[in-house]
């Protein structure tokens, strides 16, 4: 009998993502807008967080948002009523992420001419978002307290392609089996060059720091 033949289709379909992925950095480049990917998983408080450090940003830079879920517009809605910026949901059509095509898909229904930073809120997942590069000029994710101190360990794809680190709930630490310094050192052994950034979304603690480094990463984007 001959051998089954088996086709690797995971890899080419990764490579071509990955080629769309880096002409979209050169076009946003050219353009002067720097494209952040927000991911984590579900319950984590992006949303929330978004609203928080867009309402710290918007009289400083132009901000649009992207709100990726696989139904609903809930969240591009709430972002809309709470900051005024331009915000837009991207339906998946039952995928857990996008790659670098649908978020060029989204980015075409955004002026961006008028705009500095567009803030892509990713399916909310720690798996299949770290694996498609969308396209961004800076990964971050959001570790919320209640979800433990031990998901670098676990989930070591997301840890290790994102530029920062966002802690949130820092304001129920108190009732949670939660060690910052052993959740910072799980970070660094998976990606020694990430930021972390402790901040509470509801109380605000911490966010100015997260609108700070948005900032800088923007302008540094834009310098020629």
């Amino acid at each position: 009998m001959d051998e089954v033949r088996i086709i690797e289709i995971k890899k080419s379909v990764f490579a071509d993502n990955e080629k769309d992925a880096d002409a979209l950095r050169h076009e946003l480049k050219g353009r002067g807008v720097f494209l952040l990917n927000l991911m984590s998983a579900p319950g984590s408080g992006k949303t929330t967080t978004l609203i928080q450090t867009i309402n710290r940003l918007k009289d400083k830079i132009r901000v649009a948002v992207m709100e990726a879920d696989i139904d609903g517009d809930v969240d591009a809605i709430k972002i809309k009523e709470a900051t005024g910026v331009p915000s837009i949901q991207l339906h998946t059509g039952g995928m857990c992420h996008l790659d670098a095509e649908m978020t060029r898909q989204g980015l075409d229904n955004i002026e961006l001419r008028d705009v500095d930073l567009v803030i892509l809120e990713n399916v909310g997942n720690l798996v299949c978002p770290a694996e498609f590069d969308t396209g961004s000029c800076a990964n971050a994710m959001i570790l919320s307290v209640p979800e433990g101190d031990d998901k670098p360990l676990k989930y070591p794809l997301m840890f290790s392609v994102c530029d920062l680190v966002l802690i949130n709930k820092t304001d129920v630490m108190p009732y949670f089996d939660f060690d910052m310094e052993r959740c910072r050192e799980y970070i660094r052994q998976r990606n020694p060059k990430a930021q972390v950034i402790p901040i509470s979304a509801k109380t605000g603690e911490g966010v100015e720091a997260f609108a700070d480094w948005l900032l800088n990463e923007v302008a540094v984007w834009k310098t020629p």
